[in-house]
């Protein structure tokens, strides 16, 4: 069982490695990915037509402090994640209740993660501002990719193979 809490530290540090990445490249190159969320806004990139353009914002200071909020999600995702994985290397040896304990850290990093690429992406780039329908800005892709792995991890740091079940000693 060891190499299984292992394997569960392992996945959590994992993303939180990735999400510090993603913060790390948000704050380096703040302009390259600040335009993203710009144009996403604008709806510049759709035709002008459409019958959604309603729900595009114009206004810039909204654009950075819609990117301000997903920078401060994907740091929050990233701290999450570092502080359960390390809670859970350093309960890898413990009783199952104590381990099964650790796992909150990384549940709220998890779900946070999860959270903000499905909801800040997925719903309301990709179907409020309609970034499905950009052929240049469009993350659903990769947000699509991110959240999944997201679940994925969290959905095996839950389950209940790391040891006897939660509810024993």
């Amino acid at each position: 069982m060891t190499m299984i809490r292992l394997s569960k530290a392992a996945l959590v540090m994992a993303m939180a490695f990735f999400a510090t990445l993603v913060v790390f490249n948000n704050l380096t190159d703040y302009g390259s990915n600040f335009a993203f969320v710009h144009h996403v806004f604008l709806m510049d990139s759709l035709n002008a037509g459409d019958g959604l353009m309603y729900r595009s914002i114009s206004a810039t200071w909204t654009h950075h402090a819609g990117y301000i909020a997903i920078i401060s999600l994907e740091g929050a995702t990233a701290v999450l994640c570092w502080i359960g994985g390390i809670r859970l290397l350093r309960a890898r040896h413990a009783g199952n209740r104590d381990f099964h304990t650790a796992k909150a850290w990384a549940v709220a990093g998890l779900t946070l993660g999860f959270l903000t690429w499905q909801v800040a992406f997925m719903s309301v780039g990709g179907e409020w501002f309609a970034m499905w329908m950009s052929e240049k800005w469009n993350g659903v892709p990769s947000a699509f990719r991110f959240f999944i792995t997201l679940l994925m991890v969290l959905i095996y740091v839950t389950l209940p193979n790391d040891g006897m079940e939660p509810n024993q000693p």
